[in-house]
């Protein structure tokens, strides 16, 4: 049997939602993780994935993906993730402006949050499962 707080590691594997991509106005700007944001990489503002997560994003209306690193936060609530140029234009949505997505997570090494800490440290000193 599995303790209730080992369930707080678990993260969303698959979120579907809707998919933009950046204004050139944020170019050269600094993203959450510090880097300066380009358009031609293939990284990605998400608020529902950790700082580093990558992600396979797929456009459902012509089922092409990409694979992204989350380095960014958004400020819009109702998108589950903004693209670079590169990004919408490999996923041929650069003309509609957005479009229906499905994100995998795709790394194996989930970053675990300050608050889960506790919860790993528990497991790691060996009490049962």
């Amino acid at each position: 049997m599995v303790p209730l707080f080992f369930l707080f590691l678990l993260k969303p594997t698959d979120t579907t939602g809707v998919a933009s991509y950046y204004h050139n106005k944020f170019v050269g700007r600094k993203t959450a993780t510090g880097e300066k944001f380009s358009q031609s990489k293939l990284t990605a503002a998400s608020n529902f994935y950790d700082l580093g997560t990558k992600l396979k994003v797929t456009n459902l209306e012509n089922d092409s993906s990409i694979i992204v690193r989350v380095n960014d936060r958004m400020g819009n609530r109702k998108r589950v993730i903004d693209l670079t140029r590169t990004g919408a234009k490999k996923l041929g949505f650069l003309k509609q402006g957005i479009t229906q997505v499905k994100l995998e997570i795709v790394n194996e090494d989930i970053t675990i949050s300050k608050s889960q800490w506790f919860n790993v440290s528990v497991f790691r000193m060996g009490f049962p499962l």
